[in-house]
């Protein structure tokens, strides 16, 4: 089991060379960006019935590559996708093999320790997803009960502290994502699945059982989704950051928010109802990339 953590670490020490040269230079010399893509994180970035990733953060990031294009002067711009997970995502865009990360990530201080954030673009919390024959309504129905999140996200640090803090005694599995968290409590292998109240949302009503589906009505904490950008770069990170703020001000943001939430999606045609939050919208009228919760609410 110390494999993980030894890999994680040989990530981010590789390659050095990537590191000591600029993002926005190394885009400009190659004429190419690598955005890291999520295959399950409904409706941010996940794969369509083509294989292709799609999604409201996808869409944000071919924006931002549409602005770098036109910083740089570059008549054309390849962009390249790497897969990523929540363990992985973080190291990759550390090391230089990921220049972008689009996907479904909250941006917290024990992470601004090793990468920066764009702005916020979507605001979340972690609430559980659990099947309705279950009657599981909050932490003290699930004392003593097997449940599940996704390895290396915030919901998963959380949950393991606040099981030792409130003494659950409650058995914590780790899926390699978002899928297979949810299969795991389809299968009754699990009893809850800890996430963001939004992919919850995108998978439940994606399944195929989506009426034996709850999602708990308490929210536990507060998440502020950004892209994750690489650490002490800060003429690229002031690059994706106006480029955010542009999308914002012009009014694109909100038509690619109401595009993913408030209409339905591939690949089942869904609509997932889901309206900007005042805290988005409080965010689009004043920028931000502040890890901090209190700042949201």
């Amino acid at each position: 089991m110390k494999l993980l953590p030894m890999m994680l670490a040989a990530l981010i020490a590789l390659p050095a060379a990537a590191q000591a040269q600029g993002r926005l230079d190394k885009i400009k010399d190659t004429g190419q960006i690598t955005l890291g893509v999520r295959e399950s994180s409904i409706p941010f970035s996940y794969l369509d019935d083509a294989q292709k990733p799609i999604g409201y953060s996808m869409d944000i990031c071919h924006g931002i590559v549409d602005a770098l294009k036109e910083k740089l002067g570059l008549e054309q711009l390849s962009v390249k996708e790497v897969s990523v997970t929540s363990s992985t995502r973080i190291p990759l865009v550390a090391n230089g093999t990921v220049d972008i990360s689009c996907g479904s990530a909250t941006n917290n201080e024990q992470r601004q320790q090793q990468v920066s954030f764009a702005p916020t673009t979507f605001v979340t919390s972690t609430r559980f997803a659990s099947l309705k024959s279950s009657n599981v309504k909050d932490l003290v129905d699930l004392k003593g009960a097997t449940v599940i999140s996704t390895a290396g996200t915030s919901n998963l640090r959380w949950l393991t502290q606040v099981n030792a803090q409130q003494k659950l005694g409650m058995r914590i599995m780790n899926a390699k994502d978002h899928s297979e968290a949810f299969l795991t409590v389809n299968s009754g292998r699990a009893v809850a699945f800890f996430m963001d109240d939004i992919l919850l949302a995108g998978l439940v009503a994606n399944s195929r059982n989506a009426g034996d589906w709850a999602i708990s009505e308490k929210a536990y904490t507060v998440e502020p989704y950004g892209m994750i950008l690489p650490k002490n770069d800060p003429e690229f990170k002031r690059a994706v950051d106006e480029a955010v703020k542009a999308m914002m001000k012009d009014g694109r943001l909100k038509q690619m928010y109401q595009k993913w939430f408030t209409q339905p999606i591939p690949p089942r045609n869904i609509n997932l109802n889901w309206p900007m939050s005042a805290e988005l919208e409080k965010v689009i009228a004043n920028p931000t990339d502040s890890p901090r919760p209190e700042d949201y609410q």
